[in-house]
């Protein structure tokens, strides 16, 4: 029977939807994990979908020239770095063609210019913020399992294990974040085992320690944030106590106390338990201010890049009204003010734009402002009229695009150009295809804010016809 499950010697030949490898037996299309382009394996298939299979390789008869040695040892069992074993160029490269594929087989419209790939300085250790989870419902490897001895060690911190929201994998090592993180989450993990802290038990919803959230900044200023499941003052006070004296260079010590079901932290109270309550970044001489909730590109030196390029793509002269729109705490729309006469900026959550109008206040800048609420009843007649029409429009929308009032507005707007970034260039594509009767597409620019993984960020330069 497992003999018939078995494809014997397949090549995989491409990378596909969710960061999966793809290969092909005859007609049928396999997704398989764990595998590069060129490899020759045999697959166990796992499932069987009405248009495709699923499977996992089991032997590998021949491994692909672009392999590379995986530097993390959780690879294979996170997920997180799905791409760790294969070689960078190669992953810049699937990176284009997932742009080129959306643009051709969603868009269907034509790019005056395609430019190569902009690829991440630091490939490893380049977030600025990293989110663990405490877990009394530890995920078990194989290895663990098949070796017989006694699995007595139930606590995990670390991340979820992809698919079992109730599953955490131990992480005692991650490689995307500069130290003190490794350091400062295994001290808290073993500090937690030591004084029997009880790690929050996601199907039961009890358990003291819930989230930690660790930020930082280019220069190495460290926020810390501890999320609590439960009100328990004394062992608290001990926990963050024993943090602020292992880890003096702390900038700002926080914590929570989420009794809610989700994770989310965004409508509780953040506390201060010493130091600031909030650390402070640096980019091109403007400051940004990030507190515990404040949304902010996770890779600093790519975020840079991908300013200077929409400010680039802008071409602004001094005169220009431009609009941010799903503007967040700012950064785009304080990078451009300097060569605008005015910008607006429009954002769906408060806590963003109260941090927005703190960046453009610390900075000094006088000729931008921004405005609360939903963006799709926001852009109407009335907002051009009180603030101008637009001559520029840039929008950063999320992973779902922008919404087709938000479209039809913009249409309606008629901006020069339209300044399109975007971290999912299917739902990127999808809403320039509404425009392309009124747009041409000119520039198309891919850049790479998450090496090791399939996600890729694209703006796209359009020109009103």
């Amino acid at each position: 029977m497992e003999r018939e499950r078995i494809l014997e010697k397949v090549t995989v030949t491409d990378i596909g939807a969710g960061q999966m490898a793809v290969a092909r037996s005859g007609s049928l299309v396999i997704f398989l994990p764990a595998a590069v382009p060129g490899d020759e394996a045999d697959i166990l298939i796992t499932k069987r979908r009405k248009n495709y299979l699923e499977g996992v390789p089991v032997r590998f008869h021949k491994l692909s020239p672009d392999r590379e040695v995986p530097r993390c040892k959780h690879f294979g069992v996170c997920g997180g770095c799905a791409w760790q074993n294969m070689k960078y160029e190669i992953q810049l490269f699937f990176k284009e063609k997932t742009v080129k594929n959306a643009f051709e087989r969603i868009g269907h419209c034509e790019i005056k210019e395609f430019r190569p790939i902009l690829s991440s300085e630091k490939q490893y250790y380049f977030r600025n913020k990293l989110e663990y989870t405490f877990s009394s419902r530890r995920w078990l490897t194989d290895e663990e399992i098949k070796s017989g001895e006694p699995l007595n060690k139930t606590q995990a911190l670390g991340f979820h294990k992809p698919e079992r929201f109730d599953r955490v994998i131990d992480i005692t090592e991650c490689h995307l974040q500069p130290e003190p993180t490794n350091l400062i989450r295994n001290a808290v993990r073993n500090y937690a085992v030591s004084k029997a802290l009880s790690f929050y038990d996601i199907r039961e919803h009890r358990g003291l320690l819930r989230n930690l959230i660790i930020r930082s900044t280019l220069a190495n200023e460290v926020m810390v944030i501890v999320v609590f499941g439960e009100d328990d003052a004394e062992k608290i006070h001990d926990l963050l106590g024993f943090i602020r004296e292992q880890f003096p260079q702390i900038a700002s010590l926080m914590f929570v106390i989420n009794k809610k079901k989700n994770d989310a932290i965004t409508d509780q109270e953040v506390f201060l338990h010493s130091g600031k309550d909030y650390i402070t970044e640096e980019m091109k001489g403007l400051k940004f201010r990030i507190g515990p909730k404040s949304f902010y590109q996770t890779n600093t030196r790519q975020a840079l890049r991908l300013y200077e390029v929409v400010r680039e793509m802008a071409g602004l002269t001094g005169s220009e009204n431009v609009y941010d729109l799903y503007s967040g705490t700012g950064t785009i729309a304080c990078f451009l003010a300097s060569e605008a006469d005015k910008v607006t900026g429009v954002e769906y959550v408060k806590e963003a734009v109260a941090d927005a109008q703190l960046n453009a206040s610390l900075n000094g800048i006088n000729n931008v402002s921004f405005i609360e609420g939903d963006i799709k009843d926001l852009m109407t007649e009335h907002l051009f009229k009180k603030n101008g029409i637009p001559d520029v429009i840039v929008t950063d929308p999320p992973r779902s695009g922008m919404h087709k009032d938000v479209v039809k507005a913009i249409i309606e707007a008629r901006p020069r150009k339209i300044v399109y970034v975007s971290c999912n260039p299917s739902t990127q594509a999808r809403d320039i295809q509404m425009i392309a009767n009124h747009y041409s597409v000119e520039y198309v620019q891919p850049v790479d804010m998450f090496p090791h993984t399939g996600h890729v960020e694209n703006i796209a330069l359009l020109i009103r016809k």
